[in-house]
């Protein structure tokens, strides 16, 4: 398999474009210079956790691995990536992590109301390139790919979910609601869509209708739900939230 074939540029450069906006956006402004060598180091540890999760719940969703083996390493490398299996596992990193770095600081919700216009453009990638495609539909709103199939534009979908959950984030990130709560929102919101999303997308079912993606979106789901009841108003004055909607 060439590079061409693993990194399409189609794919690749809406990914990057999303991945420079994460970067560029200054989401850690608001802390002290100590505060913020930890933020990033969590953050260090968390990308490594997504990566991880996104890579291992593809395999399990699309090649139903470890019931079916793979074999060697360029198979893995074009699994692809889940946005599923990143959100998880990266949250459950960072949970796991905190008390292991001693960091006591609230949740950045800077962050979490700029990840999805990320994955916005990101999902714009997998328009372009054909991948994560809808089932076949024929009406107005349909796209052709080259099998000649019209079908739902599922990642268009998406791309509008997240454009319009990452504008009401902003909203609530500048009127200080839901204070170190937005990523436990955001999977739960996230989870509920993509849960529903998947009886329009192209994806191997399992049982039925149902996908192994749905599966962690209802652990999505209830981590996230789990979250949010324990940090209910617990970071209403914390310092550090109160002056990330500055």
């Amino acid at each position: 398999m060439s590079p061409s074939e693993l990194f399409p540029p189609r794919y690749v450069i809406p990914v990057v474009m999303g991945l420079v906006l994460a970067l560029a956006y200054p989401v850690a402004g608001h802390l002290a210079a100590p505060d913020k060598r930890r933020y990033y180091l969590l953050q260090a540890i968390t990308l490594v956790g997504a990566l991880a999760g996104a890579k291992l719940v593809v395999l399990m969703g699309d090649r139903f691995w470890p019931v079916v083996p793979v074999h060697g390493l360029v198979e893995v490398l074009g699994a692809g990536r889940s946005v599923v299996g990143g959100l998880l596992f990266g949250f459950l990193t960072a949970e796991v992590a905190k008390p292991i770095l001693g960091y006591t600081l609230p949740p950045n919700d800077r962050f979490a109301a700029l990840l999805p216009f990320s994955l916005a453009i990101g999902r714009v990638g997998c328009f372009l390139q054909g991948c994560c495609r809808g089932i076949p539909h024929e009406s107005w709103l349909s796209v052709t790919y080259a099998d000649g199939v019209p079908r739902y534009p599922a990642q268009l979908f998406e791309a509008a979910f997240q454009l319009a959950i990452g504008a009401l984030f902003v909203v609530l990130v500048r009127r200080g609601k839901c204070r170190g709560q937005l990523f436990a929102l955001y999977l739960v919101a996230y989870g509920t869509y993509r849960f529903l999303s998947e009886f329009i997308r192209e994806t191997p079912r399992v049982a039925g209708d149902y996908s192994v993606y749905q599966v962690f979106c209802v652990a999505m789901i209830a981590v996230g739900l789990v979250t949010l009841g324990l940090r209910g108003g617990r970071y209403d004055d914390h310092p550090a939230a109160t002056a990330a909607t500055a």
